[in-house]
């Protein structure tokens, strides 16, 4: 029955392996590229990510985008303010009529100068959509959400199962769990790399799987939110975006117009003060004056952050998330991106991630090998059962 069961299971981990192994590598070479984004893009461009302080002050948020609206016209999606005296403005605009994102623009604070577009960010705006949404249309509302969804699952069970096949005699020894035995050659090194680093990186994977599954299905995400916030008010939508297009520009662009933002920037600095490292306003598409405000709490990439939503017209604040008040569950669920690249552990957490990603090829190669092996080698067996005499 042992035997039946691992042959099964043997086979179980072969078909899905050889199904999904290539996608598997592109999300993993693609998510180890991007575990450094920011310091890359941050090395890349300082020049238009920094300005020399000064004793003047910055200028006012609706001052800021009509200055930048005199150089570069269209509809503003974000403005990025930093508590950083030398930290430049960002500015991020709506989608196109084609769903493309346009490049940032970085300003100066002070004085409404444009800076300059970064170097890689749409480099790195095509590696995330390779590696959530497989380059197909429609992004995250197309069918790449869920097929990358779906490899996720496929990789649970490939991890299972390879458990279950390699299970030593010996499951108490760290040395048969651990050690690889570099000594062998062909076949035999094949399965030992193969098992061995899957032992290694293991749990990393399992956490990255079960929190990348928050993108790709809306169950998914209801369900970890059921479980671990106090209420079911942190997991309603936000409303749907108005769909790209000239209707889309041109509502955006009369609802900033009516926008206040100096108000809305009024009330939040008041209400935080300077307990903030970063502060993000999101303009609304629709036709409700709603500002959305991200406030990082540091100014290390994590999501130790509160939220925001205020009435532009009248200044007043609609809701309020602070990070502080959240319940450990629901701290988790905020940084959950965080998480997935293993950034709560630090940088070093997030350089272990991006070496585990990075081995995903080789499980794809060695399980490749592994198969062709085992296929030449029962067709040599079966030949040679072929030469036998009956009665022999």
């Amino acid at each position: 029955m042992r035997r039946a069961v691992k042959a099964a299971l043997l086979q179980l981990h072969s078909i899905v392996g050889l199904v999904l192994g290539l996608v598997l590598m592109l999300i993993g070479v693609t998510g180890a590229m991007m575990s450094f984004e920011d310091e890359i893009l941050a090395g890349l461009n300082a020049g238009v990510m920094h300005v020399e302080p000064r004793s003047a002050p910055r200028l006012a948020p609706d001052e800021l985008i009509a200055r930048v609206h005199a150089t570069s016209p269209g509809p503003i999606a974000s403005l990025t303010l930093a508590h950083d005296p030398a930290a430049a403005a960002r500015i991020r605009f709506a989608r196109n009529e084609d769903r493309s994102r346009p490049s940032s623009l970085y300003v100066d604070p002070y004085d409404g100068h444009v800076l300059g577009h970064p170097v890689g960010e749409d480099f790195f705006w095509t590696v995330q959509r390779l590696h959530r949404w497989l380059l197909l249309s429609g992004d995250g509302k197309g069918y790449g959400r869920p097929i990358t969804g779906i490899v996720a699952i496929g990789l649970i069970a490939m991890l299972i199962s390879g458990l279950v096949l390699r299970w030593p005699h010996r499951p108490g020894s760290l040395k048969v769990w651990l050690k690889p035995h570099l000594q062998l050659h062909g076949r035999g090194l094949y399965r030992s790399l193969h098992s061995v680093v899957g032992t290694w990186v293991m749990l990393i994977y399992l956490v990255i799987v079960l929190s990348g599954l928050w993108w790709s299905f809306d169950w998914y995400r209801s369900g970890a939110t059921w479980l671990f916030a106090r209420s079911p008010a942190g997991s309603e939508p936000m409303k749907a975006k108005a769909q790209g297009g000239k209707a889309r520009a041109e509502r955006g662009e009369a609802v900033t117009a009516q926008l206040h933002l100096d108000r809305v920037w009024a009330t939040f600095v008041q209400d935080r003060g300077d307990n903030f490292a970063s502060a993000r306003l999101t303009l609304p598409s629709g036709g409700e004056p709603t500002v959305r405000i991200r406030s990082w709490l540091t100014e290390a990439a994590d999501g130790r952050r509160d939220e925001f939503r205020i009435d532009a017209a009248t200044g007043a604040i609609v809701s309020r998330e602070l990070y502080a008040d959240k319940t450990t569950g629901e701290r988790m669920l905020s940084r959950m991106f965080d998480i997935h690249r293993g950034a709560v552990l630090g940088w070093p957490g997030r350089l272990l991630f991006m070496l585990a990603a990075l081995s995903m090829p080789l499980f794809g190669v060695t399980g490749l090998l592994l198969y062709l092996s085992r296929r030449r080698h029962q067709r040599m067996t079966q030949a040679a059962m072929g030469r036998l005499v009956p009665g022999e």
